[in-house]
């Protein structure tokens, strides 16, 4: 325990000169206020708080880190984002992926800027397809391995304006009428 409070203080002393703040693999359950504390007079571009065991995500996260760009939450047990999260203004790239996410956080689709969102490796059976494709400034998104509905998949399938990533749609045995 002691070792891994270690080293999240000489992470977060590193991110005062680099201004990239990472916090992967780190046995986190969720992003200390003592992070928020030692970061408070730092302009951060990146956070990566990949591979530890986050369940979920504060409020207060988008507020005190609201000038990044780029966001890893890969490899975490996250299934939501705080509304909050629309206020990250300036987040260009963001990776949920390797969670367990159902669908896609509202907040998402209304980030002024952000490009590129990795969601795959999720459970995400649902999506609102006519929001995505209105999100300002998506350029690409990764939906690969999660457990789309048809009708949803086939709806992706057909959008031209983004990049999007998906897995080949798998037919279930009770659909396959050759057996």
């Amino acid at each position: 325990m002691a070792e891994s409070v270690t080293r999240v203080i000489h992470r977060c002393n590193d991110a005062k000169e680099s201004e990239n703040l990472d916090l992967s693999n780190c046995q986190l359950i969720q992003v200390p206020d003592a992070v928020y504390h030692l970061m408070r007079h730092t302009k951060l571009k990146s956070c990566d708080f990949s591979d530890n065991v986050i369940t979920k995500i504060l409020p207060e996260f988008p507020i005190k880190f609201n000038s990044i760009t780029n966001l890893n939450l890969s490899h975490n047990q996250i299934t939501k984002l705080p509304r909050e999260c629309a206020e990250l203004n300036n987040l260009e790239i963001l990776d949920i992926s390797y969670n367990s996410f159902m669908s896609l956080p509202h907040c998402l689709f209304k980030m002024p800027k952000l490009r590129s969102l990795k969601a795959n490796d999720n459970y995400i059976m649902d999506i609102e397809v006519n929001d995505l494709t209105e999100t300002p400034a998506l350029e690409c998104i990764d939906l690969e391995r999660n457990p789309l509905a048809r009708h949803i998949h086939d709806q992706l399938s057909r959008i031209t304006k983004l990049v999007i990533v998906l897995s080949p749609q798998q037919t279930e045995d009770w659909e396959d009428l050759t057996i």
